[in-house]
């Protein structure tokens, strides 16, 4: 008969399965073999039936107090989104412009500051001269440094005053259509009857 112990395996052999065939007496060779178990027929690898349940805990006072927060937070927290979408734009359209700005500050053209004071002196001459009236304030400075530019920059001057001159022209005729139409409404369906 052959004896095994844990004591004289070692290490992690002891756990490795071993099959230990022993000579058996003539009675128990006859005898027939049990049916093999099946793990599933312990009871000790049978899974317990589920009877728990989720139960959704009852909220606190804190909980209560942040859900109404929110509640009354939540109209306005939208708006500042919208109104965030809606400026976004324009921010970014700034600081590129500044960056800009900075960049050409930075390395100016020959002469860029000087053609900037005077440009900066003649509106400051319009404010002195237009005293009295608004349309003065508003009409001397500008038409004064609009003046000094143009000697500086003749050639945008001609394409601002080209395109400037273009869009006037447009409002102009679209005016004088408009004006022509609230004045002689009559007169026009007076010929549409007399024309058949």
């Amino acid at each position: 008969m052959l004896k095994v112990t844990g004591s004289t395996m070692p290490g992690a052999l002891r756990f490795l399965p071993v099959v230990v065939f022993a000579d058996a007496d003539e009675a128990e060779k006859e005898a027939p073999s049990p049916a093999p178990l099946n793990r599933d027929d312990l009871s000790l690898y049978a899974t317990p039936p589920q009877t728990s349940r989720y139960a959704e805990p009852e909220a606190g006072q804190l909980e209560e107090s942040v859900a109404t927060i929110r509640k009354l937070v939540e109209p306005y927290a939208a708006w500042c989104q919208d109104t965030y979408g809606r400026i976004k734009p324009t921010v970014q359209r700034v600081v590129r412009f500044g960056s800009d700005t900075y960049a050409y500050l930075k390395d100016p053209p020959k002469d860029f500051y000087p053609r900037a004071g005077v440009i900066g002196f003649t509106g400051v001459l319009g404010l002195l001269l237009a005293r009295g009236s608004r349309v003065k304030r508003l009409v001397y400075p500008a038409g004064l440094m609009t003046v000094s530019a143009s000697l500086y920059y003749p050639e945008k001057a001609a394409n601002v005053a080209k395109s400037t001159g273009d869009s006037v022209y447009d409002w102009a005729v679209q005016s004088y259509a408009a004006v022509e139409k609230m004045l002689n409404p009559q007169s026009k369906a007076e010929e549409a009857e007399s024309k058949p």
